[in-house]
Parts: structure tokens; sequence; C-alpha cells
């Protein structure tokens, strides 16, 4: 299967994926902290079940968008989807370059890994304009037809 405009099966990828991770990340986070000091378990466990949440609730707000864009070849959706990815991207960034473990390090690296991968899809979509999505464009050539003489 060659994946050419397939936003909606990326963005569930990007969806699983990212929210395995951020659950990891959550559980790494509050094991951490109710290690280290007691008082603040409880309250760092709220806020990473509320962080959690609400990520996942982003991704799959962002799965659909990628959904609708593939199923109705819509440009506009294709460049909405692109906006996200890229909204996505840079706060991956920024969550790369300011990392506390190894754990958020891979998971931004990831995240920026599927933007740019998602990103490149709804290019593709976008500039397809609600056509058919082709690896290359092809070109016709035309055959005249021999006369019998």
């Amino acid at each position: 299967m060659h994946l050419r405009y397939q936003t909606a099966i990326a963005t569930l990828i990007q969806f699983i994926t990212l929210t395995v991770l951020g659950f990891a990340n959550g559980v790494d986070s509050v094991v951490t902290t109710c290690h280290n000091s007691s008082g603040d378990c409880v309250s760092n466990m709220l806020v990473s079940m509320i962080f959690f949440i609400l990520t996942a609730l982003w991704f799959a707000a962002v799965w659909i968008l990628g959904s609708a864009a593939q199923e109705r070849r819509n440009k506009r959706l294709a460049q909405a989807l692109i906006a996200a990815e890229v909204l996505i991207a840079l706060v991956a960034a920024f969550n790369a370059k300011h990392h506390t473990d190894w754990l958020g390090l891979i998971t931004s690296l990831i995240d920026i890994a599927l933007a740019i991968w998602v990103i490149t899809l709804a290019y593709r979509l976008m500039c397809s304009n609600g056509g058919r999505v082709v690896a290359k464009p092809r070109t016709r050539h035309r055959v005249t037809p021999t006369k019998d003489i």
C-alpha cells in the first residue's frame, strides 16, 4: 500500500503512537514525583491526567481532520491539517530542546517525525486539487493511426 495521500491512516498512527507515549510519560512523571517527594504526588497525578486527556483529545481532533481531508480531498481541510501539524512540530521541537529525560526526548523526536510525514501527505493532497494523487504526472503520447492505402 502506497501512502501517497492517506492522511487518515497517518494521523491514526500519530494518534495511537503519541497517546501511548504520552501515557508512558505521564506514568514516568508520576512515579518520579511520588518517589522523590510524596507531598506533590497527588497534585502531579491530577495534572498528568488532565494533560494526558487534553493531549489525547487534540490528537483525536487531528485524526478526524486528517480523515476528513482524505475523504473529501478538500484543499482547505488539507491546509488546516498542515497548520495543525506545524503547530504540533513546533511544540515538539520546543519540548525536545527542553527535555528532562530520555523518554521525553524520544517522544518529541517521534512527534516531529510523524508531523513531518503527515505534512508531506497533506501537502500532496492539497496539490492534487481534489483529483487523484500520483507519484509523477504522466504525459500522454498521442498515437496517430496509420492509414491503409
